[in-house]
């Protein structure tokens, strides 16, 4: 005899306000996210590459689709489809470049238990994953950050970074100078570091102990370069567009990924011509980060390295940082339920 068809099913909806209620700390991001890179490593997730969608809009951007489950979450895990757009020009019309939506689902019913604005969600993420990066890879002291890039993700970066460093200094660039004033202002507000205005990359990364490039142009350019570089110093590019001189990893130690899988695929990311001509290979490539944080590669093993952190954003990250928040929000019973069936 067949059971009855269940037709009241509601899901939460968390707004943009919904989730900025909740309060989640940079701590509590960079914790989430740091414990799903450990599951990762263990074999405790279910992750794949992003996909892409390219419309037919005069290359003014593209969507990423991220799907990945995490095994450890909740009682029996957390499943979830993450759609962002990447859309540079949207500064024109007063939008952020990045605007995405966020779907967690029970993996044993498929029932969807979420829907939010992930737009705070690939903000933190991003920064937290830069944070997490540097806790394993960069140098110990390190105090002095260089930032390319003043939109998107760039603010998370700096202040998951500061979070976890207490930076003494940090250098903020981009190509508008408009942009990166108002960027350092913003700064100002939330810092004790010293903040610097330079008007380039190289005065931004001279002598820095981390580096990040975030840039966000729409043709590759060579704009970091090797002798930008100290010895000793962390590089973290992950611009959707390659802003990399083509032989930098000649001036590299070591290479780390987010996920070697996720590195490879699309048309997008970084090092996407380092992938392309073999330059970075399974051969080349140092460690994917899971295996640092588990202990099973090592991370940085002398003062003098030169390494290289890539991550160009994983699904399950979105997945552990979605349900942090929707736990946040079933406590605090915030949100709006909607009928789902």
């Amino acid at each position: 005899m067949l059971r009855p068809v269940r037709e009241d099913l509601w899901l939460r909806f968390l707004s943009g306000p919904d989730v900025d209620a909740l309060g989640v700390t940079p701590s509590e991001v960079v914790s989430a996210v740091e414990g799903v890179v450990a599951a990762h490593g263990r074999g405790e997730t279910v992750f794949e590459p992003r996909t892409h969608l390219v419309p037919d809009n005069d290359g003014r951007g593209h969507f990423n689709v991220l799907r990945g489950h995490v095994s450890s979450l909740g009682d029996h895990g957390v499943s979830g489809v993450k759609v962002v757009g990447d859309f540079v020009p949207n500064y024109t019309l007063g939008l952020p470049s990045e605007l995405a939506l966020l779907t967690l689902y029970d993996p044993h019913t498929g029932v969807p238990r979420c829907i939010m604005d992930a737009t705070f969600v690939t903000e933190a993420r991003t920064g937290a994953m830069t944070a997490v990066g540097a806790k394993h890879l960069a140098r110990a002291g390190s105090k002095v950050l260089g930032h390319a890039g003043a939109r998107g993700t760039a603010y998370s970066n700096v202040v998951m970074l500061d979070a976890l460093l207490d930076l003494d200094e940090v250098r903020v660039t981009s190509r508008r100078p408009e942009s990166r004033e108002a960027f350092a202002a913003q700064l100002r507000e939330v810092l004790r570091a010293e903040v610097v205005v330079t008007d380039s990359i190289g005065e931004a990364f001279d002598g820095a102990d981390v580096c990040v490039e975030a840039t966000r142009l729409t043709e590759p350019a060579p704009l970091v370069r090797r002798e930008h570089l100290a010895a000793g110093s962390l590089l973290v590019p992950y611009g959707t567009v390659s802003a990399l001189e083509a032989d930098l990893l000649e001036g590299i130690d070591k290479v780390v990924v987010d996920d070697w899988r996720e590195a490879q695929s699309g048309r997008f990311g970084a090092l996407r011509a380092q992938v392309d001509s073999g330059a970075l290979s399974p051969e080349t490539l140092h460690a994917e980060l899971g295996d640092v944080v588990t202990g099973r590669r090592p991370g940085r093993e002398s003062d003098e390295e030169r390494v290289l952190f890539w991550h160009r954003g994983l699904s399950i990250l979105d997945v552990a940082l979605g349900q942090l928040l929707l736990d946040r929000a079933e406590t605090a019973d915030v949100g709006t339920m909607v009928r789902y069936r």
